[in-house]
């Protein structure tokens, strides 16, 4: 069977001579893998078409095991990301927690939408905080929303005393239970600046320029999705996009 979609491209690898896999993640079919024929090739008419990151219509003979695509258009290739280090390795990042939650068959249409629209948002404007943002705001996808109004280990509502964050209780914790290996501190302008992320003020959160707050949202985000995944994030290490609390 033969059937249209849209994706963006997470990653490629090669199979045998000439050939190559590609993970997408669609809007209507989840994440899926499909070979291109020939794609090495010097004359390939795929050429560039199929990087990762880039936006493409694609048409694709559905088979038992992989599918194939036969015809891929650009409808975006983000060549402002391309172009800037920094863009591409937060792209990078974006990319490898999407390919992580994105699960083979399940449509997401909300989790496409979020990729496109993290990519989008990087290409208008090199925000310090989009990695650490797109991190929380998949997290929440999952169910996985941190407690930020209130300590997550004994309840207590006194937003001042909340001092740290622990991944494993979900939330911010007090002084008084900031304790054990898993508790970082956390300063009252980094949960301020979290708050506003889930709160309905994720557009002018962005627009925060570089601070210490936007580095350590960042690098919880990183520490609870890796805890969430149980695994260190590849792009994060190797890149050195965000710094980990």
């Amino acid at each position: 069977m033969i059937y249209r979609e849209q994706g963006v491209v997470l990653r490629t690898y090669r199979l045998g001579e000439a050939d190559r896999i590609i993970v997408f993640m669609t809007e209507s079919r989840g994440k899926v893998r499909a070979v291109v024929k020939g794609v090495r090739k010097t004359k390939s008419r795929f050429g560039a078409r199929l990087e990762p990151m880039s936006h493409v219509a694609l048409m694709l003979y559905e088979g038992r095991s992989l599918d194939t695509v036969t015809q891929a258009d650009v409808l975006d290739h983000f060549r402002t990301v391309r172009e800037d280090l920094d863009r591409f390795s937060k792209a990078q990042s974006v990319l490898e927690a999407v390919d992580s939650i994105a699960q083979e068959g399940q449509a997401n249409p909300r989790l496409y939408q979020m990729l496109v629209g993290a990519l989008r948002s990087l290409a208008a404007a090199d925000s310090p905080l989009l990695v650490g943002a797109f991190f929380w705001k998949l997290l929440a996808l999952e169910g996985y929303q941190p407690l930020l109004d209130r300590c997550a280990s004994c309840g207590s509502e006194d937003a001042d005393a909340l001092a740290g964050f622990d991944a494993e209780m979900g939330g911010a914790v007090c002084r008084s239970c900031r304790r054990g290996p898993a508790v970082v501190g956390v300063n009252a302008a980094s949960l301020a600046l979290m708050r506003r992320v889930f709160g309905g003020g994720l557009a002018d959160a962005l627009r925060e320029p570089a601070s210490p707050a936007v580095r350590e949202v960042t690098g919880l985000a990183t520490t609870a999705l890796e805890h969430y995944l149980e695994r260190r994030m590849k792009s994060v290490s190797v890149g050195g996009v965000v710094s980990r609390s």
